[in-house]
């Protein structure tokens, strides 16, 4: 099932543009300001065998070993571009929280920066061509219904 049929089917309202596909957080720079929200990063980390997907807004300076330290991990490296797509079905560039409803065996945990409580959020729906825009309690409302584990930090 494709991402905006799910957000139709949970009633998640949205706002997407289409676009031509960016691979960084650099690339969306030219976006953000189209579309209503915060444009956020997304990385996909690993250890031990254990997946992460940390979600946090683009500008902000990210510490992979305070991170490791919520989850106790003591070294979060970045997942390999096969484990990318055998598990969240996405490309490098096209990485999103709501890439989970591909990731049947529940190995992602993720991790959302609690900064963007309360705020409109910018994410690709699992392809890099378009954005979306939804509620931070609406992402929520989605890692939920595929009964993924999140954590708030």
């Amino acid at each position: 099932m494709e991402v905006l049929e799910v957000l139709e089917e949970l009633k998640i309202k949205y706002e997407k543009i289409e676009h031509e596909a960016v691979r960084t957080v650099e690339d969306c720079d030219e976006l953000w300001g189209k579309i209503d929200g915060i444009g956020c990063k997304n990385l996909f980390l690993t250890s031990k065998g254990k997946y992460y997907l940390y979600f946090c807004p683009d500008d902000k300076k990210v510490n992979l070993k305070e991170i490791g330290s919520y989850v106790g991990a003591n070294h979060l490296s970045f997942a390999n571009e096969e484990d990318l797509m055998n598990i969240l079905g996405v490309i490098p560039g096209s990485v999103t929280p709501l890439g989970i409803m591909n990731d049947k065996d529940n190995k992602v945990l993720v991790i959302l920066d609690r900064s963007l409580k309360g705020k409109k959020v910018l994410m690709h729906p699992n392809r890099n061509t378009a954005t979306i825009s939804i509620t931070y309690s609406d992402l929520v409302k989605f890692i939920k219904n595929y009964k993924h584990n999140y954590l708030e930090i």
